[in-house]
């Protein structure tokens, strides 16, 4: 549901508010994807194994 999406983003990524995580998920709805964060790759993967962890469904880890 959105609400878990938003309140999962808000849990586990620094700076997404539960209102920031509403309209990611609704980006995600309505485009398919959305960046939630970008940084180091460590923390990407902890950031990732988290989310999916939470039920949150992802593509793989893209790299600049």
């Amino acid at each position: 549901t959105f609400d878990h999406v938003a309140s999962t983003l808000a849990r586990y990524i620094p700076g997404v508010t539960v209102d920031k995580g509403f309209a990611m998920a609704d980006q995600i709805h309505t485009t398919g994807q959305a960046i939630v964060w970008t940084g180091q790759k460590e923390t990407a993967e902890l950031y990732w194994e988290q989310l999916s962890d939470a039920g949150l469904t992802m593509a793989p880890l893209e790299r600049d």
